[in-house]
């Protein structure tokens, strides 16, 4: 009997602030059959809401496009503002293998997300990550760039335009990006015993790739909600190459020239186990560790054999 698949999914729409609208938008996935809403992380200032979802492709797929679909009758891009770029209503539908699927599977997942998208409400679609249609594409900043505003002045350039649809924005809904990619990004904030933004700032500077630290991380200074402190704010794209024990000791090493510690490690979101098995082994000197040391995964691979 072939196992089960699981796609991980973050799509993000461009509301964060009205609570009637953001939640109605996340009914649809909070209520689909066969999909787990694992969370969803609304942003006022940002207006906009990320949203962490799993399931098995095709209810995972009804479920995004039900989603898009109200993200589409509800947010008026012509009225929308917000601190997050941002092109359309559902701005992003990004999909990523998590478990018994492969990268060229959701690939393709992502190719009928988008071909659906198009056909269903006639909004835009852009192709990017592993389904981008030029390399450039790959990068998200490269299709926002200047934002909704700005790009429904330039999608009639065939180097700006939509990869489905005609090559202009909805009027309302803007377009919509989706994305297959091999995980979704590590999301870290590593608090600081100082209220002192700038000196978090200098510390970012050297993390983040552009100006010379790690290359597959970005990096900014900020005070996290609830905290009186600052803390060095990561994405982290490779966790697997760059893995966060390795970071934490280059921002822990910075502030200590401050005389200051980190105090607390913020996981913004979902990662994957092995991140923390990795930092777990690094630190301890941990030899010769296997998954099926940590007594959950066997019972996950008990309930596989028994489908």
């Amino acid at each position: 009997m072939a196992k089960k698949q699981y796609v991980h999914a973050v799509p993000n729409f461009s509301n964060g602030k009205d609570l009637e609208i953001f939640e109605a938008v996340v009914d649809q996935i909070r209520k689909a059959p066969g999909v787990k809403l694992i969370d969803y992380f609304p942003d006022a200032d940002f207006n906009r809401t990320v949203i962490e979802c799993l399931g098995e492709p095709q209810p995972l797929k009804a479920a995004l496009l039900a989603m898009a679909g109200k993200s589409y009758e509800l947010i008026d891009m012509e009225k929308q503002q917000g601190k997050h770029p941002r092109i359309g209503a559902q701005d992003t539908i990004p999909v990523f293998p998590l478990r018994n699927i492969s990268l060229e599977e959701c690939a393709a997942l992502a190719e009928e997300i988008g071909a659906e998208v198009w056909e269903r409400y006639k909004v835009p679609v852009y192709f990017s990550g592993e389904n981008a249609r030029a390399p450039e594409r790959k990068e998200l900043s490269y299709i926002r760039k200047g934002q909704y505003e700005g790009l429904k002045e330039v999608a009639h350039l065939p180097e700006r335009a939509p990869d489905l649809g005609p090559a202009k924005l909805h009027p309302t809904a803007g377009a919509t990006i989706v994305s297959a990619a091999k995980a979704n990004l590590v999301a870290v904030n590593m608090i600081l015993n100082t209220q002192d933004l700038e000196i978090a700032k200098s510390i970012a500077k050297m993390v983040r790739g552009p100006s010379g630290g790690f290359s597959t991380i970005r990096a900014v200074a900020f005070k996290p909600d609830g905290y009186d402190y600052a803390a060095v704010s990561m994405n982290m794209f490779d966790t697997a190459n760059t893995p966060i024990y390795r970071v934490f000791q280059l921002v822990d090493n910075e502030a200590k020239r401050f005389g200051l510690t980190i105090v607390g490690t913020q996981i913004c979101g979902t990662l994957h186990q092995n991140d923390l098995i990795d930092s777990a082994a690094y630190f301890l000197r941990v030899v010769d560790f296997k998954e099926n040391q940590i007594l959950e995964n066997s019972i996950l691979a008990l309930d596989e054999e028994g489908e």
